[in-house]
């Protein structure tokens, strides 16, 4: 079979050149509309000393060696977010940057070692103001292009459409008929987030689900969503999934209204997951608790962990209440071009 010629082979990149420049449109429309709102786009830089502490994220790691010869470890960041929030520790109340990001072991349609996220915080704002900035932003790309309906793979989608909120524990009960919130306790008089894997692992068999003995809860709740929920957003207009369950939001605040759920949500275009919202947790103590727990997991699954960000955890004890969001540029402009992948709208892919 013949080997794809190279990105910047003429053919191909004539053949891409149109997205590309619907991406830079589509950019400047996005930063056109955080300034008319007083946005102020900051640049992070992307060498940090933790690249963020999800169990499931994966960093390139590099080092840095000072003039006299010394080593320390260093990382490229899988977000802006640590950088983003401490500028609002700092004074910034309202800030958005298109990021440089890496996340190593992805690659595929929907996934890039190197990509660009779209970061964005309001202080003093709620989680339903950066909502309707997703969507704002999903219709702006479209009419930039002139797309009036998105499509991947079979799926469409009116960006224009008011998006459809639907928590997470009504997703599971519609297509999963699992009653997620019952294998959900409260949590312990340190906030940990305390969940029932066994009730879950039995629904989940119960409705039909693959299982394993090795299976954690969070384990089972990401195969029900992938597998039964996923599949279903998305179509015909947006979704807006909120209220994950607080195990499965590490940097989110509690729902004032139910502890077991968090105040983080995800916007879906086309079974795409497109964006990451949360109201921002500034409690550093229960910040610290959740990464060591994240860590331990990641050292359990992947026999590594990244360190904690000690300067992040100071910058939270003055950080103001604030939402803040990450969407996929990418993905985005993908969506609003018709491209078959996030590489057709990047300008210089990673070699494979």
């Amino acid at each position: 079979m013949t080997a794809a010629s190279p990105w910047w082979t003429p053919h191909v990149h004539a053949d891409r050149r149109p997205l590309l420049l619907a991406r830079n449109r589509i950019a400047a429309g996005v930063r056109a509309r955080f300034s008319a709102e007083d946005f102020v786009e900051v640049d992070p830089a992307a060498l940090q000393v933790s690249p963020g502490n999800e169990a499931h994220l994966h960093a390139f790691a590099t080092e840095a060696i000072g003039p006299d010869a010394t080593r320390r470890p260093l990382y490229l960041h899988t977000s802006p977010e640590f950088a983003c929030k401490k500028l609002l520790a700092a004074g910034e109340p309202r800030l958005f940057a298109f990021g440089h990001v890496f996340r190593n072991r992805e690659r595929g349609a929907l996934h890039h070692p190197e990509f660009t996220m779209l970061e964005w915080y309001r202080a003093g704002a709620p989680w339903t103001a950066v909502m309707q900035d997703c969507a704002d932003l999903l219709a702006l790309a479209c009419e930039t292009t002139g797309v009036r309906h998105v499509a991947f793979r079979g799926a469409e989608a009116d960006p224009f459409a008011p998006p459809e909120r639907l928590t997470v524990a009504e997703a599971f009960a519609c297509y999963a008929g699992i009653d997620l919130l019952a294998t959900v306790a409260g949590g312990d008089d340190d906030g940990a987030a305390e969940t029932d894997r066994d009730a879950l692992v039995a629904a989940a068999t119960a409705a039909g689900i693959r299982t394993a003995a090795d299976d954690t809860w969070s384990d089972v709740f990401s195969r029900v969503l992938v597998e039964r929920i996923e599949p279903h957003l998305g179509l015909g207009r947006p979704t807006v999934l909120t209220e994950y369950p607080a195990a499965e939001a590490a940097l989110a605040r509690r729902a004032a209204h139910d502890p077991r759920v968090s105040e983080r949500f995800e916007l879906y275009v086309c079974r795409v997951e497109l964006a990451n919202g949360f109201g921002e947790l500034t409690d550093a103590a229960e910040q610290r608790r959740r990464f060591e727990a994240e860590m331990v997991e990641k050292t359990r699954v992947y026999g590594e962990a990244y360190p904690v960000d000690e300067d992040f955890l100071d910058a939270l004890t003055i950080m103001p209440e604030a939402s803040g969001c990450a969407l996929g540029f990418d993905r985005l402009v993908m969506l609003a071009t018709g491209a078959p992948s996030v590489e057709t709208v990047i300008w210089t892919p990673v070699a494979r």
